[in-house]
């Protein structure tokens, strides 16, 4: 699909994502958003970074004003993310997408005020954007009417699961459940939970599994350094952000690993800002901001900020410790490489992450390289992974025990 104008849009959207600056549909938009205009259940699956927030918007925004509301009222679409960051950046991209309308885009997340979202609820809405725990106060509370929801949307479901979302989730799908359309979004469809998740809240949906094309993935120049210790790693990690980096976000692994690498990154007169988990509300939109604006261009994040935040023209990602997991690895570096851009995902490998790295390159089916800077190569050798052994199916050995009997 070459343009807009092949999704038989209106005139008001097309010219917004004109002014936006999108300039072709992307593989999750092209499949998604033509199901979805048919008032299809949808269960898609696409890696950060793809326009997946678009791919849900855009036929919401279009029922919205094919069918027009005749008198004020409670939202008609309701869109749950898992976190206050990724509602406020899809409240954002729903106003510049609904700018030539007159629809009115609220958002419903923890740390805003009890009367100011009382006073919010009390005016006419057309989508609200929320995370699900704060709702749920909402809908007990009976100040959120949910029997005037046509359109449920999750987005990032696999991320709401691993939140403990999923019984909040299910209580606000029984609340809606007079709506005609629902959409589901994650990450990935791997793994039992999403997959159980979608079979209560869709209804024989249209599976899109939207893997971006291997030219979107080249535009991330990925590398790794293997680390003999935390000195060596710290001298690496100082020598990369003071001699390449531009626009830079180091993650690590625990809020307390983070307050520590503070400290040290203060000591080497590098200065920085950071985002993590329990943090005030206030503190995350001044930190975001100032990242924004350029203030700063160092930002330490641990998981809390690997999804869904869109931070404009970064150029490098930094993993000073190694995620848990590779779809995790996928969601860390697709901060950079945005909107066509290129990017660098560099990490820093000690002994004991060797394997992660190994299973990283397995999961995305090509190579990260190794890479040295002179005068600080490791002195130690690269461990060597043990491959296990796949374990012998029980009936396929007693066949095979079986048939040499036999013989």
């Amino acid at each position: 699909m070459r343009d807009f104008s092949e999704l038989e849009l209106d005139s008001e959207l097309l010219q917004a994502i004109e002014d936006i600056g999108y300039d072709r549909p992307t593989v999750i938009q092209a499949e998604a958003i033509p199901h979805a205009l048919d008032g299809r259940d949808v269960l898609a699956s696409a890696p950060t970074g793809t326009g997946k927030t678009a791919a849900f918007l855009l036929p919401m925004i279009q029922h919205l004003q094919d069918f027009p509301r005749k008198k004020p009222g409670p939202a008609r679409v309701l869109v749950l993310t898992p976190t206050r960051e990724l509602a406020i950046q899809v409240a954002d991209q729903a106003r510049a997408l609904a700018k030539h309308t007159q629809l009115k885009v609220f958002t419903i997340t923890g740390g805003i005020s009890y009367d100011e979202h009382a006073e919010l609820l009390g005016k006419t809405q057309d989508i609200v954007v929320a995370t699900p725990g704060r709702l749920m106060e909402y809908i007990e509370s009976e100040r959120f009417d949910c029997r005037a929801i046509e359109c449920l949307i999750l987005d990032e479901a696999d991320r709401m699961l691993d939140m403990g979302f999923g019984k909040a989730v299910e209580r606000i799908h029984n609340e809606c459940r007079w709506r005609r359309q629902s959409l589901l979004f994650s990450a990935t469809l791997e793994g039992k939970g999403v997959r159980d998740f979608s079979r209560t809240i869709l209804n024989e949906p249209v599976e899109v599994n939207a893997e971006p094309p291997r030219r979107e993935r080249k535009k991330i120049h990925q590398y790794y350094h293997r680390c003999d210790d935390m000195t060596h790693k710290l001298a690496l990690l100082e020598t990369i952000l003071k001699s390449e980096a531009e626009r830079t976000i180091v993650f690590v692994k625990t809020r307390e690993r983070l307050a520590t690498l503070r400290d040290q990154l203060a000591a080497m007169q590098i200065p920085c800002c950071w985002i993590q988990g329990e943090m005030a509300q206030a503190s995350r939109n001044n930190t975001i901001r100032r990242f924004r604006e350029g203030e700063v261009n160092i930002m330490l994040a641990t998981d809390v900020a690997a999804r869904g935040i869109d931070l404009p023209d970064i150029s490098h990602v930094i993993n000073f410790d190694m995620p848990r997991t590779a779809d995790v690895y996928l969601h860390r570096i697709g901060r950079t490489a945005r909107a066509g851009k290129k990017g660098t995902a560099v990490s820093l490998v000690e002994a004991h992450d060797q394997a992660m790295i190994e299973r990283v390159s397995r999961y995305m089916k090509e190579e990260v390289a190794e890479r040295f800077v002179e005068g600080m190569r490791p002195k130690h050798k690269k461990p060597a992974t043990v491959k296990k052994k796949k374990k012998k199916d029980p009936k396929k050995k007693a066949a095979a025990k079986k048939k040499k009997a036999k013989k």
